[in-house]
């Protein structure tokens, strides 16, 4: 979970600066070295959501009241921190909530969260033929970035998109508390 970071001392910036970690996350709270979980996979880090329908909890036991149940298979969130058996997640609109474990895939998505069709190009840069558009609010699979683009997959179809047109691949932590 991310901290407060309104309070900052300068030197902590240095420190920042001196073990060459970035100083913005992505737009997020400032960037914070990867922690090791329960599971021995680095938070924050993408995932996306295994099954067409996910409850998503104020807390980290089915005893906790569901929030809202997301039905987006294939959504990337983010997981954020984490117990042996749950999640906590940061999607897309910025919610924050617990889910079980196993409602949640390694396999890495994306998402155009503006409602416009976002172009996919033949190669990462911007004056390369479009191949595909991928419509606006619709995720695919995320195969790669490289150099501020990101090849994606979706229907059959695959191009470059540039890295700050989706959400699911910006460093640091994207929700805040």
């Amino acid at each position: 979970m991310p901290t407060n970071c309104k309070h900052r001392s300068l030197g902590g910036l240095v420190i920042a600066v001196a073990l060459g970690g970035p100083l913005f996350g992505g737009g997020a709270a400032w960037a914070q070295p990867p922690k090791v979980t329960p599971s021995r996979m680095e938070v924050p880090r993408y995932v996306s959501l295994k099954y067409g329908e996910v409850n998503a909890r104020v807390g980290p036991d089915e005893d906790h009241r569901v929030l809202w149940a997301y039905k987006a298979k294939g959504l990337p969130v983010q997981v954020v921190a984490e117990t042996r058996e749950w999640r906590r997640i940061c999607d897309p609109e910025g919610n924050l909530s617990w889910v079980l474990k196993r409602m949640v895939d390694g396999r890495r998505t994306a998402m155009r969260v503006q409602s416009t069709p976002l172009a996919l190009h033949a190669q990462p840069k911007a004056g390369a033929k479009v191949t595909a558009y991928l419509a606006g609010r619709s995720t695919a699979n995320l195969d790669r970035c490289e150099k501020g683009w990101c090849r994606l997959k979706a229907d059959g179809e695959s191009g470059w998109a540039p890295e700050g047109e989706i959400w699911g691949v910006a460093p640091g932590i994207q929700c805040k508390e």
